[in-house]
């Protein structure tokens, strides 16, 4: 059920749509945070042995909560603090991060193959209604970009499998070796410094603090998708870090669109 926390403007008119990928668009890489957490949590423990399990845990959940939406690399910078404050000697974040990735694609390689083969459908791996949604902005003029921080090989062609590049005609912009390109916030940069659109234009869609916060901090409409990606409806965690980062609005996904576009002035 949509939730309104602040209503639009009367009148105002969005033109373009910046969209997170994974859990806002996309399921495939569903349950990350269980392979982040745990394997940061092994890091960190084998830095300090001594520390007690359960608060190194919160802390690990603590940063990769905080900067979910941003580059991956960034998480891998937190852990490499959290190791040097513990005692501890870390790798680089590049080597953390490439550990990570290797383990996550474990997880995901399945759900790829399948969808590249057509033993899975788009829609049973992608969040409930996304896809018809993204087609529904596209049809009404909507300019829709996709911002993720999964690096932008993955992304382009994570997109490509869920059928979903097509609707980003503004484009796809993800992580790069380059810590400040390609970053959610240059994308909104670049947008509203082009000229071509005011900030109360812009329209936001993310499950991560980082997109919202963004969103909302440049002036646009800031709308959180609370998606429990497991068992579906609202996850109460993440639409609690949704509002904190300043969501107009929480939806548990896009499967009832017609009064989300009606809110939004788009009917």
């Amino acid at each position: 059920m949509l939730e309104v926390l602040r209503s639009p403007a009367p009148g105002q008119r969005f033109r373009c749509a910046l969209f997170d990928f994974d859990g806002t668009v996309s399921l495939i890489r569903e349950g990350w945070q269980n392979v982040m957490v745990p394997y940061f949590l092994e890091v960190l423990l084998a830095a300090d042995p001594a520390a007690e399990k359960d608060e190194a845990e919160r802390e690990v959940r603590g940063f990769v909560d905080a900067l979910t939406g941003k580059q991956t690399i960034y998480q891998c910078m937190a852990l490499c603090e959290a190791v040097s404050k513990r005692g501890g000697k870390p790798l680089t974040p590049g080597a953390y991060k490439a550990e990570y990735l290797r383990r996550l694609a474990l997880k995901t390689a399945d759900r790829k193959t399948a969808l590249a083969s057509g033993e899975k459908q788009p829609e049973e791996l992608s969040v409930k209604g996304s896809l018809p949604f993204l087609r529904r902005l596209t049809d009404l003029g909507v300019a829709c970009y996709l911002a993720s921080g999964t690096d932008e090989a993955d992304v382009k062609n994570e997109a490509a499998l869920l059928g979903a590049d097509r609707f980003f005609r503004g484009g796809i912009f993800g992580a790069r070796d380059d810590l400040t390109d390609c970053s959610k916030e240059a994308v909104i940069a670049s947008l509203l410094d082009s000229g071509e659109i005011a900030p109360a234009s812009l329209l936001g869609f993310g499950d991560g603090f980082v997109e919202i916060s963004l969103v909302h901090e440049a002036g646009g409409y800031a709308v959180g998708v609370a998606t429990d990606e497991k068992r579906g409806g609202i996850d109460e965690a993440k639409r609690e870090r949704l509002i904190g980062a300043g969501a107009d609005a929480i939806i548990p996904d896009f499967s009832e669109s017609e009064p989300l576009l009606r809110l939004l002035g788009l009917l």
